[in-house]
């Protein structure tokens, strides 16, 4: 014993005299033998004498002393530090592997994790993970050692979100002897569901169940969270019922991922059966249980029942109602646009003593913003430092939508520039929300700028940037833009995004590039990204707005082959397609089809059906429409009330329409003598203003616009000026429409200078007028018998930009018809041939009328034969030969 005392001791003697070697001594040292100094002196926990040495680091060197060491722990880790510390050099994943095996053995769990965190950041940039598994099997191997690091790196690459990296060592450690620990499966579901995968969280449950893998409670509550993100409520019941028959005691947080499932399903009465079971089982329902059935009713929109179980929270005994459970009410009252009630229950929950926190305030950011209240917003952006909050990106970005969706770019612009005051990063999430707020408002070169200070500072564009900016070329029209842009998109490995794809079909149609926008559509489905609803509509509305139903309906059934079914969206827009079409019949046929898949007319379906009745001028149909909408709880609209009075002003009814019109708009400012309604169903509808007209807010430009269209039928043109004149003080601003309506009037009733002046009013307005306009004044000139004038205006078209459509052509012939001067009128005829315009029912009827007038029958009867070849249906010839 003695001499082993004085063997341990003597070099803690002598160690002055013997750790100094002259360099050229360890020079000469060949490396079994620095390798055995170095081990020597780690083993007698020497570690300054090391600094001595003169050796350089290297992976060998490093690896070879672990592996000398690996039953002495202290020493190893000594010996990793000092490397760790080295300038020029690292240990790589073979030390890495080495120490934790070393480490795990000696059941220093705490430095086994520290490593195995320093070991996984290796792997986020370095190291694939099948090459990290295979070096800790390897090293496995070699040293014999418990298989216990392999449980602790699945449940650190779990918590570290690795989920590729942490499924992979699940499904190899068997290979090794080890079963993975409950603790380790906990973690790898759990953050399986955290991060979106509970699909696969649900897959791996099942192998854990067949490893004999007994579950717990904690457990039990994340498959519940799973099945229900997966949007499998009533499975996730099934699934609590199954653990309690297996003897599980299932806990209130189970419960409380079951109500949290109902809730995000809006189901009230299986919320309430969950709370119902609680009360049986004994289980006390918390604040957590009572905020999320709260959540039920705020997803519902029935929030005087969410704050009523709020009450209940207060006055239960033991629960004790926090921030989180006001939260919820604020938001709910947030989303349903009651501001005013947010604002109520936020000074309520502060009057208690509780605080406002972060996700309270961006609720009432959100919510002001999308009221379009933005100075508001912005006031509780501004307050949020008195209650010691910091604003964080979601409440900056949700502000700058706000200012974007007002059109107010510039004040989204110094939100932007206020954010890394505030120490808020920009994010893609930011440049986006400028992006798309920058390209609605047309400000394309901002767009473009904004675009390339993101990529000046090192941010990847997302699908979302990039289809913003395809979206911004379209609305400035430039299709060579948007197709060199689409070629990046493709480039840049966006092939699968369906969001891409509608964004391109939708730019193309809207453009009215149909044949462009299917060669996109038949790309999509050929790069393996399959076409979704919004495809197939985007198509088909285009489709009916250009009058080919036809098409449309192809489009439909291409979709239902592939067992997506048409939307109520899509059902709207064929309705619409089809009255403009005139195809009636199949109006019937899509409301019984929509009925049998179940799907509800909603406002917009009432609007198409209404509109496209009073088109057809089948008011009865039209008004029976109406009250069936108000019956089944739909609150009537400006546009809906528009389209009433409108038709009621073509079929020559102004008496009914004025007194319609008088109802939303203000009495004094139309000009007529209030009439007696003598139709029951217009009287009818006249009293559902009464009180519809108060929740209008004030009249658009559509209403006034009406408004002067029906003065104007009434003839009296001076009325309609000074109603404009009137509206003008009301923030009215007048647009095409008002000046073509008031100029075709004035035009029309003789008054051409009178016409051209309000022609050149307009000009000074910056209004450009369009080729409708300029149609009413040819008209006007026509009808005056002041053809050379109405031909040198024809002439004058090309130089403003215009070009002369069926109308124009059909003026300018009946003009000249009327005044016998056949011969420029086929010139005209022809010019129109020439121009690709086919010649309409009503060319021919004023060409024939002109013939006949002369006694021209040869030539009548020549052009009636070139209708029939035409095409032109029979009815529509007996028609001319009837009016001739």
């Amino acid at each position: 014993m003695l001499r082993r005392y004085c063997f341990h001791r003597r070099p803690l003697h002598v160690s002055r005299t013997t750790v100094h070697w002259k360099p050229r001594d360890e020079y000469k040292l060949i490396r079994p033998e620095l390798l055995d100094r170095i081990s020597r002196l780690l083993v007698l926990q020497r570690y300054d004498a090391l600094n001595n040495l003169s050796f350089e680091f290297s992976d060998q060197l490093l690896n070879s002393v672990l592996r000398n060491l690996k039953l002495n722990p202290n020493a190893c880790i000594e010996f990793f530090k000092l490397a760790s510390k080295q300038q020029k050099f690292r240990p790589n994943l073979k030390s890495y592997c080495i120490i934790v095996h070393i480490l795990s053995r000696a059941r220093l769990y705490d430095q086994t994790r520290a490593y195995l965190n320093e070991l996984v950041a290796l792997c986020k940039s370095d190291y694939p993970v099948f090459v990290v598994w295979n070096e800790l099997v390897r090293v496995y191997r070699e040293f014999n050692f418990s298989p216990t690091v392999f449980d602790m790196i699945l449940k650190v690459f779990s918590e570290q979100g690795m989920i590729k990296y942490a499924l992979h060592v699940f499904d190899n450690m068997g290979k090794c002897g080890r079963v993975p620990s409950l603790r380790s499966c906990n973690s790898l579901l759990s953050n399986l569901v955290r991060n979106g995968e509970s699909d696969t969280a649900l897959l791996v449950y099942e192998q854990v169940v067949r490893l004999g893998i007994v579950p717990d409670v904690y457990t039990c509550s994340i498959m519940v969270r799973a099945y229900c993100k997966e949007g499998r409520v009533s499975r996730a019941a099934e699934f609590v019922k199954e653990m309690e028959c297996s003897g599980f005691e299932v806990n209130v947080v189970s419960y409380n991922s079951l109500i949290d499932g109902y809730a995000s399903l809006g189901d009230v009465e299986g919320a309430k059966s969950v709370l119902r079971v609680m009360s049986e089982r004994g289980i006390k329902r918390n604040v957590v249980s009572c905020t999320l059935f709260m959540k039920v009713y705020c997803r519902q929109g029935k929030m005087e029942e969410a704050e009523e179980v709020l009450c209940g929270i207060k006055e239960e005994e033991p629960v004790v109602v926090d921030e989180c459970a006001y939260g919820v009410l604020v938001d709910g009252y947030c989303k349903a646009g009651r501001m005013d009630d947010a604002s109520r229950i936020q000074d309520e929950m502060l009057r208690i003593g509780l605080k406002m926190n972060t996700i309270i305030c961006n609720s009432l950011i959100n919510g002001y913003c999308k009221l379009g209240q933005v100075r508001e917003a912005e006031g509780v952006l501004k307050h949020m430092r008195s209650w010691n909050l910091k604003p964080d990106s979601y409440s900056y970005n949700t502000l700058m939508d706000g200012y974007c969706r007002k059109g107010q770019t510039s004040e989204a612009l110094k939100v932007f520039d206020e954010m890394p005051q505030g120490g808020i990063h920009h994010t893609v999430v930011t440049y986006n929300t400028l992006l798309k707020g920058l390209c609605q408002a047309n400000a394309f070169d901002d767009a473009l700028h904004l675009w390339n200070l993101m990529l000046e500072r090192g941010l990847a564009p997302d699908e979302v940037s990039y289809c913003s900016l395809l979206d911004g070329f379209f609305k400035k029209e430039d299709l060579d833009g948007a197709i060199n842009l689409w070629k990046v998109i493709l480039t840049k490995g966006f092939t699968k995004s369906r969001f891409a794809f509608n964004t391109m079909i939708n730019g193309l149609c809207k453009m009215g590039k149909l044949v462009e926008a299917e060669e996109i559509f038949s790309k999509m489905k050929e790069l393996g990204c399959l076409p979704d609803e919004i495809s197939y509509r985007t198509l088909s509305d285009q489709y009916c707005k250009v009058g080919n139903v036809e098409e449309a309906f192809r489009v439909k059934t291409l979709m239902e082959a592939q067992a997506i079914f048409p939307s109520i969206e899509m059902y709207n827009s064929l309705i619409s397609g089809v009255f403009m079409s005139r195809d009636i019949s199949k109006v019937m046929h899509l409301l019984t089809e929509m009925q049998t898949r179940g799907l509800s007319p909603n406002i917009v379906t009432y609007g198409a059906l209404i509109s496209g009745w009073c088109n057809e001028g089948m008011l009865d149909k039209a008004f029976s429409l109406y009250f069936e909408m108000i019956d089944k709880g739909f609150d009537t609209n400006l546009i809906i009330c528009s389209k009433f009075i409108s038709t009621l002003y073509r079929l020559g009814k102004i008496d009914e329409a004025s007194i319609l019109l008088q109802k939303i708009l203000d009495y004094d400012s139309i000009p007529f003598q209030k009439g007696d309604i003598t139709h029951s169903e217009i009287q009818k509808f006249a009293d559902s203003l009464d009180e519809s007209a108060k929740s209008f807010c004030l009249p658009n430009n559509v209403i006034y616009n009406i408004a002067i269209f029906g003065i104007c039928k009434s003839g009296k043109v001076g009325d309609a000026r000074k109603f404009l004149s009137a509206s003008l003080l009301n923030g009215f601003s007048p647009d095409n429409f008002t000046y073509c309506t008031l100029i075709h009037s004035t035009a029309a009733g003789g008054n051409v200078n009178e016409a051209f002046s309000l022609r050149d009013e307009m000009l000074r307005r910056n209004l450009v007028p369009n080729i409708t306009t300029y149609n009413a004044l040819i008209n006007g000139l026509c009808k005056s018998g002041n053809l050379d004038r109405a031909q040198s205006l024809f002439h004058k078209l090309c130089k403003k930009g215009l070009a002369p459509n069926a109308v124009t052509y059909n003026i300018l012939i009946d003009g000249y018809c009327r005044i016998g001067n056949t011969v420029e009128a086929f010139k005209f005829k022809d010019k129109m041939i020439l121009e690709g315009i086919v010649p309409s029912i009503i060319t021919y009827s004023a060409l024939i009328n002109g013939l006949y007038k002369q006694g021209n029958m040869k030539e009548s009867v020549k052009l009636l034969s070139q209708m029939i070849k035409a095409g032109v249906q029979q009815n529509l010839v007996n028609y001319v030969l009837h009016f001739s």
